[in-house]
């Protein structure tokens, strides 16, 4: 039976089309690069030049030749397009588009904890604001935390901000003791916890379990780990594209998945014959589906929301992006050895 054009689904489907027509359209008239994470909408990641975690878009922007760049993700990650590009015009579609992570800390509060503790070595992870970057000696993304802390000497002591899952994870994996954490979290990763993680390995006893370390269950699940209650085998502790490229790597065909939703477009659309599961279904993150078609369109028409970054702020927040993007990730975060390379967020 074929769907009549006036069925809501066709309407949504042709509407979703016509708008990505525009869009492409426009884009290229602009010379224009539309930039989406990996945890927005799927008709906003269809419609992007390319798709990734802020390590991945950032290099992107960074060596793009467009003039404009359209970011579909949250406000952070456009300030660090327009640092690392600030000859370009960065494009944020929706200035709602903020994160908890981001907000947990602030210049002032960085600099009181700078304050005291002396000569200690400060490492951002990227989501934070410019005003944070530029109080830091290092940002880092999940998938490459770990390196840039074992690239500090092993006498220095370290400020590790703002997500403290994320610091919990490096500072086990690092074993390194003079590691300072800031008691933030994502608040969508944060509601993952181990009871969604049993319910699901219940539910799916065959499926590789894919971690984001910011999420709430990181800990209980390399402490089960470490006691011997969970089997290191089925367990990856991986950033957002180590999740994408860890499916075409191992011979499992079912996938729990424990971070944002939005992930899950992209791994279903790369891996066809795999099924991939939710760890929690409701873990959404509202900032990141703020950003719709109509409001991509709107920006590109309008050269709407531009996001700037101050130039003496933007100079001194470069050299710890830099810093980050130099480092890349190349060790896996799973504490199991594995043949995962996982080199972002």
């Amino acid at each position: 039976m074929t769907t009549s054009l006036h069925h809501p689904i066709a309407t949504r489907e042709a509407l979703v089309a016509e708008l990505q027509g525009e869009i492409r359209a426009l884009a290229r008239e602009r010379n224009a690069v539309i930039l989406a994470h990996n945890y927005e909408r799927a008709e906003v990641q269809e419609v992007a030049d390319f798709v990734g975690d802020s390590l991945g878009l950032s290099r992107e922007a960074a060596r793009t030749e467009a003039s404009v760049i359209v970011f579909c993700g949250v406000h952070f990650m456009a300030e660090t397009a327009a640092i690392l590009s600030p000859q370009k015009t960065v494009l944020l579609p929706d200035m709602a588009a903020g994160c908890s992570l981001a907000a947990s800390i602030d210049a002032d509060q960085l600099r009181a904890w700078k304050a005291e503790h002396q000569g200690a070595v400060v490492v951002a992870y990227v989501n934070t604001t410019a005003e944070v970057k530029a109080e830091s000696d290092y940002c880092c993304t999940s998938g490459n935390a770990v390196e840039v802390v074992n690239a500090i000497p092993l006498d220095r002591e370290i400020l590790f901000l703002p997500d403290m899952f994320l610091g919990a994870h490096v500072r086990r994996v690092t074993q390194r003791e003079n590691i300072h954490v800031w008691m933030g979290e994502c608040h969508v990763h944060a509601g993952i916890d181990p009871e969604h993680i049993t319910l699901q390995r219940a539910l799916h006893p065959g499926a590789e379990f894919l971690v984001h370390p910011e999420c709430g269950c990181s800990t209980s699940v390399l402490e089960m780990m470490s006691a011997g209650d969970l089997d290191p085998e089925g367990v990856q502790i991986l950033s957002t594209e180590g999740m994408i490229k860890r499916p075409a790597l191992s011979e499992a065909s079912e996938f729990i998945v424990a971070t944002e939703v939005g992930i899950l477009h992209r791994l279903r659309r790369e891996n066809p014959s795999k099924r991939f599961f939710a760890a929690n279904d409701r873990a959404v993150c509202a900032y990141m589906k703020v950003t719709t078609l109509p409001k991509v369109l709107r920006s590109l028409q309008r050269l709407e929301h531009p996001i700037t970054v101050r130039p003496d702020l933007a100079d001194r927040a470069r050299l710890a992006i830099e810093r980050m993007v130099a480092i890349g990730g190349h060790a896996p975060l799973s504490p199991v050895p594995q043949s995962t390379v996982d080199p972002g967020e």
